[in-house]
């Protein structure tokens, strides 16, 4: 039987400031807790978990690579599917989280928005264009 790498069950993100990536994960998303400690805290996003992890924690998971540096530029883009991108930026904006860019129509049929988290993860919401 051929094994399936399918089933992301968390995502983790080094943080350079657990109580204030706590905050503001807490105000934008609304999650569960999961689990959370004084370095850690693992946020349920429906069927994934979000793992926000203090960046002095992070070397014993991803050695010999190095953990990058804060301000290096993104590396990753995380996408929550909306019915609508631009009621969902409006209330982003009423909790004082800046845009980066959008709303905006892509080629590839979707109007996306994206916004960073303070440890510049960037995360983007994007509709379906019909």
């Amino acid at each position: 039987m051929p094994m399936l790498l399918d089933r992301i069950e968390v995502v983790t993100l080094f943080v350079d400031d657990i109580d204030e990536a706590k905050t503001f994960y807490q105000k934008v998303f609304a999650p569960d807790v999961v689990y959370q400690d004084a370095v850690s805290a693992v946020l349920k996003f429906s069927g994934t978990m979000i793992n926000l992890l203090d960046a002095a924690q992070a070397p014993q998971l991803v050695e010999p690579v190095a953990v990058s540096a804060t301000g290096s530029g993104a590396r990753m883009l995380l996408t929550i599917k909306v019915d609508d991108v631009d009621a969902v930026c409006a209330e982003l904006r009423e909790l004082r989280v800046t845009l980066l860019n959008g709303p905006i129509d892509r080629p590839w049929g979707r109007r996306t928005a994206a916004f960073a988290d303070p440890s510049g993860h960037v995360w983007e919401v994007a509709q379906e264009l019909r």
